[in-house]
């Protein structure tokens, strides 16, 4: 399970329970979310994909504490495209 809580504008807690919990702190700007969605969909719905695609490539215990979404592209180069459709 995903669950995705704003803190503000543009910083969101991520808490993944699957057999345990992990916990992060991600931080996503308005110009990304537009970049990556043309405003079709909320930025607590970017995040939460995000993670799922994260997630299909590393157990969540490999997945940053703290990080600004576009570093999962430095990682996954698909990423972009990929959350995109």
């Amino acid at each position: 399970m995903i669950r995705v809580e704003k803190q503000d504008g543009d910083t969101f807690r991520v808490t993944v329970e699957d057999g345990g919990s992990s916990s992060h702190r991600v931080t996503l700007s308005d110009d990304y979310h537009r970049k990556l969605t043309g405003g079709s969909m909320s930025k607590e719905e970017l995040v939460k994909k995000s993670f799922e695609f994260l997630l299909e490539r590393e157990p969540k215990e490999a997945i940053l504490g703290s990080f600004d979404l576009p570093v999962i592209g430095r990682y996954f180069p698909e990423y972009e495209n990929t959350i995109g459709r």
